[in-house]
């Protein structure tokens, strides 16, 4: 089983978040914070601050690991195409807690869970439970 080891950023500005949008018409319509794999010997904070740089134009630096989210696949995952070719981000923008998009949206604790851990500083990184990949 191939592994792929990624990293998303969770970017705040004036209580809003940043999310991009990846949409393939009849595959996949998602929000999701900016990440991708990792590449070379990157470290996770430099893979989160690249790939947020790259997909929706921001630059940040990380300060800390915030979630640990394990998921799985039946499908193969191509890990030779860092970065996919195939890459369906289609919009970025800034979403206040009342106003985030309806539909998927990833990691699943920003709807709810997110904004509390927010205010108790992620003193360490929090695992989220296994949960299998559905596109």
């Amino acid at each position: 089983m191939a592994h792929r080891i990624s990293a998303g950023a969770l970017v705040l500005r004036e209580e809003k978040i940043l999310l991009v949008r990846h949409h393939r018409t009849g595959r996949h319509d998602f929000w999701v914070g900016p990440g991708g794999g990792v590449e070379g010997g990157e470290t996770l904070e430099a893979t989160a601050e690249r790939e947020t740089l790259e997909e929706s134009g921001v630059t940040i630096k990380v300060r800390r690991l915030a979630y640990l989210d394990e998921l799985w696949s039946d499908t193969e995952i191509d890990v030779t195409a860092n970065p996919a070719e195939s890459e369906s981000i289609i919009e970025a923008n800034w979403f206040a807690r009342d106003q985030l998009p309806s539909g998927h949206l990833f990691p699943e604790p920003l709807r709810d869970r997110f904004w509390s851990d927010l205010q108790t500083g992620f003193a360490a990184p929090i695992k989220l439970p296994l949960r299998r990949l559905h596109f």
